[in-house]
């Protein structure tokens, strides 16, 4: 079975503008293989050698002197580029995130994300083509998806990253199917063979009206994602 890995990545800045010499404070990503958080993460704090700007600190909280004795972005960057290396990137606006980790890249004499990772998914251009003309914030997504953001009073990275993670599993659900492994078929075995029907007679149990709602929400959501409608509610010509 071929191994699909995937990181999604967060940052937090010294403010919005890159090219206004802003930097990168904190940096967090999230493993996925195989379409299942694995629980191995990354995440560091990192001195920017400049002040932040009062609209990122009421955004995110953190402030100079918490970071004055962090690494800097130079110190961890093997590190970071170590755990992303041959991954997709999942990233929420990915153009500002890319941005800024580019910029810090760079002053570390090392290669951009584009050399390292194979592709850049950015899940805010996700969002807005499943549903147009509604919020695609991470906060709208995970009350849209039901994940669960109510410990999220400030933004974070580590903390960003792992909603963000959910949400895109919801987002994409319909694309468990591709990770079956059909290529090795596994074969009856002769206990298997030698069961009688009514052995494997089991009852049947209607589902509740509750059920019967979550499965048209799963449909809803199938739908959605594939842009049309599920296969499930095409009446037959």
């Amino acid at each position: 079975m071929t191994v699909m890995r995937q990181i999604v990545l967060d940052t937090e800045t010294t403010g919005l503008e890159v090219t206004q010499g802003h930097r990168v404070i904190e940096l967090a990503a999230v493993e996925i293989v195989n379409r299942r958080v694995t629980g191995n993460t990354y995440q560091r704090y990192l001195n920017p050698d400049r002040e932040i700007d009062a609209g990122a600190r009421e955004v995110h909280g953190i402030d100079v002197e918490f970071l004055r004795d962090k690494p800097r972005f130079q110190d961890i960057g093997r590190e970071f580029v170590a755990f992303i290396e041959g991954a997709e990137l999942i990233i929420h606006n990915a153009a500002f995130d890319v941005g800024f980790l580019n910029a810090e890249l760079a002053l570390a004499g090392m290669l951009p994300l584009a050399q390292v990772c194979p592709k850049v998914t950015d899940t805010l251009r996700m969002a807005k083509e499943l549903h147009p003309g509604k919020r695609a914030s991470l906060d709208a997504l995970c009350e849209r998806y039901a994940v669960d953001n109510s410990h999220r009073s400030v933004h974070g990275a580590l903390l960003d990253a792992g909603l963000l993670a959910e949400v895109y599993l919801a987002m994409t659900r319909g694309q468990d199917s591709l990770m079956m492994d059909i290529s090795h078929p596994q074969m009856p075995t002769a206990v298997e063979e030698n069961l009688s029907a009514a052995a494997l007679a089991l009852p049947i149990l209607a589902a509740n009206e509750q059920e019967l709602q979550a499965h048209e929400g799963v449909l809803d959501d199938i739908g959605s994602a594939l842009k049309g409608v599920a296969l499930w509610r095409v009446t037959p010509a």
